[in-house]
């Protein structure tokens, strides 16, 4: 009672919508292609919570550079791009914030010059909470107070503008994409 006709077009129906699906979980699991990410800067696995660091303070998106004892030109490559990049955001930069983090060891040198940066806010910590953040090392940092991404500086100013593009591109899109802060 059986058609072959209606058994080949059974098998051709599961085959067309069965396997594409087999396949798909077969590429997931075992990695045959190269998955896709957009972001420029390194992204953190996992997020570093700052919210002890930033207590009390208004949820924003943030730029945050730590200024180390000795300001070398890593230092004031940092310091230049976070606030060039608060600038570029132009009217989202409301929702934003370029902070720096400094303790009693920092360069005071490098603090007294900050006054040069007016978009460029300071915050005064202890010693202890910043050992987990590294030096020489801009951080994209959510409204919930988690480093999610970041960016090593170089000493060259050129290659440090180019960084400060990456950080651009990816903070616009954090903020396009976030409804908060």
């Amino acid at each position: 009672m059986s058609n072959p006709a209606s058994k080949k077009t059974l098998i051709i129906m599961v085959a067309v919508f069965v396997l594409p699906v087999i396949l798909a979980k077969l590429a997931l699991e075992n990695d045959w292609f190269n998955q896709g990410a957009t972001n420029k800067g390194a992204l953190l696995q996992p997020t570093i919570d700052v919210s002890s660091l930033l207590e009390g303070t208004e949820p924003k998106w943030r730029l945050l550079y730590v200024l180390p004892e000795n300001c070398d030109a890593i230092c004031e490559n940092a310091l230049f791009s976070i606030n060039q990049v608060w600038l570029a955001l132009g009217k989202e930069s409301d929702r934003a914030e370029a902070l720096v983090l400094f303790t009693g060891k920092s360069d005071v040198t490098a603090l007294a010059q900050l006054s040069e940066y007016a978009n460029v806010h300071t915050l005064s910590l202890s010693e202890a909470p910043i050992t987990n953040l590294k030096q020489q090392s801009v951080y994209i940092v959510d409204t919930l107070n988690n480093a999610m991404l970041y960016y090593q500086i170089d000493s060259d100013r050129s290659t440090a503008v180019m960084k400060s593009r990456s950080m651009l591109a990816d903070i616009k899109k954090l903020l396009k994409l976030s409804r908060i802060g």
